[in-house]
């Protein structure tokens, strides 16, 4: 194990510099991007109303940084299995996710607002974090051990 940990050194730093990125954008959200639900879902939420939010402004904050987030995870995906065609399967993986999460979110927020803040959390959540990645290393890693 550690003679192949030496031999894909570089694969290796690669993996902890992108991963480090994510990280970054996690850390500094507050000054990157717009979100009133940060604080909001912060705190103790359940009772109080949503904040005041602009649709528009957080869609497009929502949008970049499920952009970032997603070619940070094509590059790590490229990184760890050097197969450019698990990088394509997986860029069309993200555009359909990424369409239905972010019209989801918008028809919940616009529709369903107050009743459903769950759903909007879980949803934002999606959007916001790298979680797909974490399905997809290991589903690819699986589909590469069982081929032949």
């Amino acid at each position: 194990m550690l003679q192949q940990l030496l031999q894909n050194k570089k694969r290796v730093f690669w993996s902890i510099v992108l991963v480090f990125l994510m990280v970054l954008i996690r850390v500094f959200e507050d000054q990157l991007f717009y979100d009133p639900f940060l604080n909001y879902f912060k705190g103790e939420y359940a009772n109080l109303p949503l904040p005041p939010i602009n649709i528009y402004k957080l869609f497009f904050s929502l949008g970049i940084r499920f952009y970032l987030n997603s070619v940070l995870s094509l590059f790590l995906l490229y990184v760890i299995f050097k197969d450019t065609q698990i990088v394509k399967f997986s860029i069309l993986l993200y555009m359909i996710l990424g369409s239905i999460l972010m019209i989801s979110f918008v028809f919940v927020l616009n529709f369903f607002g107050e009743e459903h803040k769950m759903t909007l959390f879980y949803l934002r959540r999606f959007l916001i974090q790298p979680i797909f990645i974490l399905l997809f290393i290991p589903a690819f890693y699986y589909q590469k051990r069982q081929k032949p």
